[in-house]
């Protein structure tokens, strides 16, 4: 119980430290798309090694594959509805998006209008939505005394760019220090109860019931680097954050396989 605490605590340390980082400091918008580009690499490994084997190793590929799915399809409604939303909360912004993303590309200086739309709170769904199911693996390794550094070291390492970036755009969109501050924090609080409880009652679940979950939480970040991470990520820093991405995957890559 302890140990799955400290765990927890640690991995949404990083959302906590994102988001005083990204509502507080002016950072450029180069540095920020490099980032974003860095968690999205690290995500990848993480897509690939740690959430969606897993569910094919412990469900088959039918559990999977539909877990999978469900995932991002209910990442994808969401991301869609948050865009309506940002849409009727700043209208006038929609009308001059496309002059708002000529003049990014040619600003490389500091601004807190590191992203656009409802990208912050698109963020903040993506966090949420494949961190639930993949801190409840964590918790799982915990339980079954596998470790989990690694998967730890790979959730802190793509949580903290996400808030940071989540947090700036959603300053931009003229959120409050406390909103902000308040919804990341209250996602930090979710997902450490979420690898307490992957490590207490979950801990001995099947595996076919931990297969999906698993791969729910693997359709999300698929979804989210498709929909939102990858395009904003580009938008802002250009084909340099080819770069980023891939440092992202290399350094998550070599955590999982230590």
């Amino acid at each position: 119980m302890a140990e799955s605490l400290v765990f927890g605590l640690i991995a949404s340390s990083a959302l906590v430290l994102g988001a005083l980082a990204g509502g507080r400091l002016e950072i450029p918008k180069r540095v920020l798309a490099a980032m974003l580009a860095f968690a999205a690499g690290a995500l990848m490994t993480a897509l690939a090694f740690e959430l969606f084997e897993d569910s094919y190793e412990q469900g088959g590929i039918w559990r999977a594959a539909l877990g999978l799915a469900a995932g991002a399809i209910v990442f994808t409604l969401l991301s869609q509805r948050l865009d309506r939303l940002a849409e009727g909360r700043h209208p006038e912004d929609h009308g001059s998006e496309k002059l708002d993303v000529d003049a990014a590309a040619e600003d490389t200086g500091p601004s807190s209008a590191s992203v656009s739309g409802a990208a912050g709170l698109a963020l903040l769904a993506a966090v949420t939505l494949d961190g639930v199911p993949e801190n409840i693996a964590l918790g799982v390794s915990l339980g079954e005394g596998s470790g989990g550094l690694a998967l730890l070291a790979a959730i802190f390492v793509s949580n903290f760019p996400e808030a940071l970036v989540g947090s700036a755009s959603m300053r931009a969109q003229g959120r409050s220090q406390t909103f902000i501050l308040g919804t990341w924090a209250a996602c930090a609080v979710l997902l450490t109860l979420a690898v307490v409880v992957g490590a207490g009652p979950l801990s001995r679940s099947s595996p076919e019931t931990l297969s999906l979950p698993l791969a729910f939480a693997a359709g999300a970040v698929l979804a989210s680097l498709a929909d939102t991470l990858m395009p904003e990520a580009y938008e802002q820093g250009g084909p340099t954050v080819a770069l980023s991405t891939t440092a992202g995957f290399v350094l998550s890559f070599v955590l999982a396989t230590l």
